[in-house]
């Protein structure tokens, strides 16, 4: 995923909004309000779930922005609110929530599943329905993973957190990150071989 250059900018809102500007406060709302909202979505797959994490999110950091200390951990430090708030409404649910597709690296080569399920329609008819196969496929793989792997894929896949970030995020060792992408799409890969799961199955070129 392409990293966005934010951080300068939120630099600035961030020391302004922690002196009581309240502009600045809001236009850093606007300025994360989407990428915590995917993150959420991303995490549920449930609408309603993740706005309501997103709301949570912004009104702990409106609430808690001025312990912190350093401006240049706001990325981190507000991807970890969002996280703890997955985790609440996790427990509170008490239930095994349904992801959408990540990059999956294939058996036979190095290159990755990456962007494979545009929103946009497609002209061939067959290419659309190999599409959606494949997407229901690793949805279903992703829901056996567990969910401290799925939180790291998550951040490293699809929002571009730096390995350390994800550390800073979660509270554990950049080895425990690497460890658990590791495990995460070994076990993807290994389940999709248990299906039979080839480019013939799903009609697309893997």
């Amino acid at each position: 995923m392409r990293e966005f250059n934010l951080m300068p900018q939120t630099n600035f809102l961030v020391k302004a909004a922690q002196q009581g500007d309240v502009i600045a406060l809001n236009q850093l709302v606007k300025q994360w309000q989407k990428r915590i909202y995917n993150f959420a979505f991303k995490y549920f797959g449930d609408y309603d779930q993740a706005m309501e994490v997103t709301q949570k999110t912004f009104i702990s950091m409106s609430k808690n922005l001025g312990s912190l200390k350093d401006e240049s951990s706001f990325k981190p430090w507000i991807y970890r609110i969002a996280s703890n708030y997955c985790h609440e409404e996790i427990r509170r649910q008490n239930r095994k929530w349904v992801f959408p597709f990540l990059k999956v690296q294939t058996k036979d080569d190095q290159r990755t599943i990456a962007d494979t399920f545009s929103d946009s329609k497609s002209d061939n008819p067959e290419k659309s329905f190999g599409n959606k196969e494949l997407k229901n496929v690793l949805t279903k793989a992703l829901a056996t993973l567990p969910e401290e792997q799925r939180m790291v894929v998550i951040m490293k896949e699809y929002e571009g957190l730096k390995i350390r970030e994800i550390a800073e995020v979660m509270d554990i060792s950049e080895n425990t990150v690497k460890s658990r992408l590791y495990y995460a799409l070994g076990s993807l890969r290994k389940l999709l071989e248990e299906w039979n799961i080839t480019k013939e199955t799903v009609h697309y070129e893997l």
